[in-house]
């Protein structure tokens, strides 16, 4: 265990390895994913891996396949190859769903801290750090907030900008940074601790893949300047890595997202919203909705000013997308149930009138 507590590996990881009977096998953790491969890594080696074949045809979903942080049990071959044998619990994961469709995307799996990167001029909105929080919430992982590119306002704006984040956020920590001149990038650097591991999450073009270059003080990412016409990011980071700083921190980055979908993160947007929660169980009626009942204490809250505005907006929602979610999953399963009815019903067929190999 000693020798990869540098690479984030602790008790956790340990004591499923022993209870899953996988201590024959080395450990190593998932740094990139490629189209059917993935770099794993360990104390001693670095190697390209592929799934073992009996993994694949047992999994169910993709949440079944390694991930970008994940632990994994291999075993080793020449030329630095490597078989996954199988992927170890995992202590947090961050998902989201997949653009429009029900599928569900792992962002990243054993994050101790999600910096949520906006900049200052376009992007700027305290609904999507919502969005963000709620998955990190879901996924146990703690958040901070990344204010990018500073150098585009002045003093006073970035001021009024961090008094609406604690005026709806609290006490979450915010590091104010520029590439360009380097505001923040001691601090961030500092704020990242030894065998730690934090994710970069942001849309396209909020600069992730700048501030990661600067804190490894090279260029071994792929940048691109935001394109004047649109003001629109451009997606330079396609896949998921994961790098190692100098002081011993680890950072992921992630291609940007123009849309952070939601999955059934229920839980995580109560925690997020503990203020609506707790004003939820006054109200009159147990399957209040919050928009329209009598009796409804969220509702007087916000007539009161109490609650704010664009908090309530943004949480109702949240709401209505995972709810969708939830209904969608459920005519998915009701679909499969038919077609596996289907199926057994022509198999039952085929043995009655005396069809053996189909």
């Amino acid at each position: 265990m000693k020798d990869n507590k540098d690479l984030g590996y602790d008790e956790f990881f340990e004591a499923n390895r022993k209870k899953l009977d996988l201590t024959n096998f080395a450990v190593a953790r998932v740094t990139a994913q490629q189209k059917g491969s993935y770099t794993v890594k360990n104390k001693t080696q670095e190697y390209l891996a592929k799934i073992r074949g009996k993994k694949m045809f047992n999994a169910t979903s993709r949440e079944d396949y390694p991930a970008v942080g994940d632990w994994v049990a291999i075993t080793e071959l020449e030329n630095k190859q490597a078989v996954i044998e199988s992927v170890l619990p995992r202590k947090t994961v961050m998902k989201r769903k997949h653009n429009n469709k029900d599928e569900v995307q792992l962002i990243a799996t054993n994050i101790d801290v999600a910096l949520v990167v906006e900049a200052v001029g376009r992007d700027f909105s305290l609904n999507r750090f919502e969005r963000y929080f709620s998955i990190a919430s879901e996924g146990e992982t703690e958040t901070a907030i990344v204010l990018n590119k500073i150098d585009l306002i002045s003093e006073e704006e970035l001021e009024q900008m961090i008094s609406q984040i604690k005026a709806r956020f609290g006490n979450v920590d915010i590091i104010p940074t520029s590439t360009k001149t380097l505001a923040g990038i001691v601090t961030l650097r500092n704020y990242i601790k030894k065998e730690k591991t934090y994710c970069f999450l942001g849309s396209s073009g909020v600069g992730k893949s700048s501030l990661i270059n600067k804190l490894l003080e090279k260029t071994n990412l792929k940048t691109e300047e935001i394109g004047q016409s649109s003001g629109r990011g451009k997606h330079v980071t396609t896949s998921r890595e994961m790098y190692f700083l100098e002081n011993g921190g680890i950072v992921i980055d992630n291609p940007g997202v123009r849309e952070v979908g939601l999955t059934d993160e229920n839980s995580g947007i109560e925690n997020l919203f503990d203020e609506i929660t707790v004003l939820a169980q006054e109200c009159k009626f147990a399957d209040c909705t919050h928009i329209h009942e009598p009796g409804c204490k969220v509702l007087e809250a916000l007539e009161t000013r109490k609650l704010d505005k664009g908090k309530y907006s943004n949480y109702i929602s949240l709401k209505k997308e995972t709810e969708y979610y939830d209904s969608t999953q459920v005519q998915k399963k009701e679909k499969n149930r038919r077609f596996g009815k289907f199926i057994k019903k022509a198999k039952d067929g085929f043995k009655k009138h005396g069809y053996k190999n189909y």
